[in-house]
């Protein structure tokens, strides 16, 4: 019996919603990591994209555990001399919850491009609600 390769044209997506309201941060970025990348499916190929789309809704509730909000930076540099800028995870989470999320979600997923098109099927909202009812989403059960 050999094993199935899954080819990219027959990979069917589905949308699914995550409630990050009371959860630590690196629980659903984890969560969101293994269904962005299709491992939570049967038919998982590690060549091919075949992962599903995913709603993140109430990222401004998500919870940082620890000393994380103070100790901890995201740095990024502008490429001019000197531009190293860094906030720390507390600003961030009150500024733009959003894109916390994103780069928790971005430094779980492999380092190639399917994690690049991975991360386009990620829509992050602060508040509960989403503009993607059309795409008839469903809550992920583990």
């Amino acid at each position: 019996m050999s094993t199935y390769m899954k080819n990219p044209q027959d990979v069917s997506r589905k949308w699914y919603v995550i409630d990050a309201a009371d959860k630590p941060l690196g629980k659903v970025a984890a969560q969101v990591a293994v269904i962005l990348t299709g491992k939570h499916r049967p038919d998982y190929t590690p060549h091919v994209d075949c992962g599903d789309c995913v709603i993140v809704t109430n990222a401004a509730k998500t919870v940082l555990t620890g000393k994380k909000a103070t100790d901890k930076f995201y740095r990024h540099h502008t490429g001019h001399i000197g531009g190293l800028k860094e906030v720390s995870y507390g600003e961030l989470l009150e500024k733009n919850p959003e894109r916390l999320v994103k780069i928790a979600v971005k430094g779980m997923l492999p380092k190639n491009k399917i994690a690049s098109a991975s991360l386009t099927r990620l829509r992050v909202y602060a508040q509960g609600e989403h503009s993607q009812q059309a795409q008839q989403p469903e809550v992920f059960v583990k």
